[in-house]
């Protein structure tokens, strides 16, 4: 199922990317390639640049400025990250909290989120200086642990925040709370609540819905359920989701942030998400489309006529 929105892109009309940050994968040939000609392009075009200081060490260049992802959210006017969307996911957690646009150059497998081709990004980024290109704003997510009444841990996710057992395929009993009215309880692997930008990576292989990305809504998605009344339901972004373990769970789960970064929950403890105030801010070449991506990344058929 997919459920549309109106357009969710809108066309840039003038751009004024004077420091740009590069962000990419380490020790990486293909992305480590791209990054090189980058520097090269960014000075042609008179550009203070930033270079995340994971991988700057590996270039010789007295021009640019080694940062920290945070300072070039401060700093920066426009991100390129280098790699897949894996890599676009970890900075996005950190860049959306500042005033950047972040483009993505594809060195990975997918690539839903970063979409220049390394082959010819030059073409793209220079119709991206120009103004010609879409931004599109997707929002985040922000999950926190609470044990006893207390604050045990936070973080934040862009694709989805899930909710699983420690150990592979055994069920759990929790409660879930939509603006704190019960919704359901169940007995599962766990549950996956995804943005439109996660509707296409772990929800969709759990059975979940594709949401377009302008929706401003979620998808709450049971893993393996033991029953066969389970199902995927949409709400909206707004809502606070709250889920609550069962304190007759015997073992350790956890919450993971687009399989990046796990928090530790136990039995009897409370799990809150909600929308992070940050945006992530995307550009993308002006002949953008989603559902061409879709077509192409999912293997959707061509047109009959």
């Amino acid at each position: 199922m997919v459920i549309l929105p109106k357009n969710s892109c809108r066309t840039c009309t003038l751009t004024n990317y004077q420091t740009v940050g590069l962000i990419g994968k380490p020790e990486h040939a293909g992305a480590n390639a791209t990054l090189s000609s980058l520097l090269v392009y960014l000075h042609k075009k008179g550009c203070r640049v930033l270079v995340e200081e994971t991988i700057a060490k590996q270039f010789q260049d007295k021009d640019m400025t080694p940062c920290t992802l945070e300072e070039i959210g401060q700093q920066a006017d426009l991100a390129i990250v280098v790699g897949g969307d894996g890599k676009m996911l970890g900075a996005a957690r950190v860049l959306a909290e500042f005033d950047i646009d972040v483009v993505g150059v594809n060195r990975g497998n997918l690539g839903f989120l970063t979409d220049l081709d390394p082959e010819d990004y030059e073409t793209q980024l220079d119709g991206i200086f120009e103004g010609k290109s879409q931004l599109e704003e997707r929002f985040i997510l922000e999950v926190e642990v609470y044990q006893g009444g207390e604050l045990k841990s936070s973080n934040k996710a862009v694709n989805e925040v899930v909710l699983h057992h420690s150990k592979v395929a055994h069920m759990m009993e929790f409660e879930v709370y939509i603006d704190d009215i019960f919704a359901f309880s169940q007995r599962s692997d766990g549950l996956i609540v995804a943005t439109p930008t996660g509707s296409t990576a772990y929800s969709l292989s759990g059975g979940g819905a594709i949401l377009t990305p302008n929706l401003d809504a979620v998808t709450l998605v049971p893993m393996f359920p033991h029953t066969l009344s389970a199902r995927p339901i949409v709400v909206d972004a707004s809502s606070v989701i709250t889920m609550k373990i069962s304190p007759e769970n015997a073992d350790s789960f956890q919450v993971s942030c687009d399989s990046h970064v796990v928090l530790t929950v136990l039995a009897g403890d409370k799990i809150t998400i909600r929308k992070n105030p940050g945006k992530l801010s995307l550009v993308h070449p002006e002949d953008y489309n989603y559902f061409k991506v879709l077509r192409s990344k999912l293997g959707w058929g061509s047109k009959l006529y």
